[in-house]
């Protein structure tokens, strides 16, 4: 068993796709989701979405972030979306070979870390705003000394 994606509902798709872009991720699919079969999966009447499928290049086991744009019914906004102390969703982590450059680029391009770097089991982390401010973070793992 393996991860095979993580689904983010986003009000600013272009955001989403230049954020997760800057991760490597690459878009594989666009479409618009709607009908009986996908309401009734989802449990949303009259559901009608962009469904954008984006791969992360050269990962084996393949992996995705699937981004939902929701066209009807409008999606309600996570209150406290930046709130790590609460249940539920807290961050998703991708290991980086170069944490400052990623973090250097992320920023250049308009998108905010939430935290400093710190130094913990064996890794250097920081914890990114990402789309509606969910959280990610990068970690690079340190060679032992």
């Amino acid at each position: 068993m393996h991860p095979d994606h993580v689904t983010v509902a986003v009000r600013d798709l272009e955001e989403a796709r230049k954020f997760f872009k800057l991760l490597d991720f690459e878009e594989q699919k666009a479409l618009v989701i709607s009908g009986p079969m996908f309401s009734e999966y989802m449990g949303i009447p009259d559901l009608e979405a962009d469904h954008v499928t984006l791969v992360l290049k050269g990962h084996s086991p393949r992996f995705e972030i699937q981004l939902l744009h929701y066209r009807n019914p409008e999606a309600r906004a996570e209150p406290y979306p930046e709130d790590l102390c609460r249940t539920g969703y807290n961050h998703l982590c991708f290991a980086v070979d170069d944490l400052e450059d990623r973090l250097a680029n992320l920023q250049a391009a308009g998108f905010s870390a939430r935290s400093e770097v710190m130094e913990f089991n064996d890794r250097k982390l920081v914890f990114l705003f990402g789309p509606e401010k969910i959280t990610i973070e990068l970690a690079e793992w340190m060679k032992p000394t």
